[in-house]
């Protein structure tokens, strides 16, 4: 006795994605990991801040009181995990996304790697040590990267098969 298929709902399954997306992923897993690096080398030279925050204050000619220079030191503390955390968290969810062909992961993506233009060409202006704006240019290339191969032709075509589109 001959069986018949088992009938299928004319589904298929999803094609998987094209190289361009997975080494975009696997940049954006880098900046991830490149990130991290920042948040830990931030966290290890955090002790210099309260000299920074000291020089700042006799450059302006502000006299600052203990209490004032440890609440600036708590702040920039505060503010270099929180940054961090965000940072980590924003190209890890943009790797995920944009891994799963999300047509808006891609937009998303492409606003914050313009932010990130904008922070790094700011960051030229401010006093900084060398080291840290080439870190931050390190990260912006490999956002960079990451940006062009999502918007390459192979890329597109698999994101417009990931997203479903209204009936008319």
């Amino acid at each position: 006795m001959a069986y018949q298929p088992y009938p299928t709902s004319g589904t298929q399954a999803p094609p998987s994605a094209p190289q361009s997306v997975l080494n975009a992923v696997k940049l954006m897993y880098a900046g991830a990991a490149l990130s991290l690096i920042g948040l830990i080398v931030g966290l290890v030279s955090i002790g210099s801040l309260k000299s920074a925050i000291q020089q700042a204050a006799k450059n302006s000619n502000k006299v600052l009181t203990s209490t004032q220079l440890h609440a600036a030191e708590v702040t920039g503390l505060v503010f270099v995990i929180l940054v961090g955390l965000v940072g980590i968290g924003l190209w890890v969810w943009m790797a995920r996304a944009n891994g799963a062909g999300k047509s808006w992961a891609r937009v998303v993506a492409s606003v914050l790697f313009g932010l990130n233009t904008i922070s790094v060409l700011s960051s030229v202006a401010r006093p900084a040590a060398v080291g840290t704006k080439i870190f931050g240019l390190l990260v912006w290339v490999v956002g960079l990267g990451a940006i062009v191969l999502l918007w390459r032709r192979e890329s597109t075509e698999y994101i417009n098969a990931q997203s479903p589109r209204p009936l008319r």
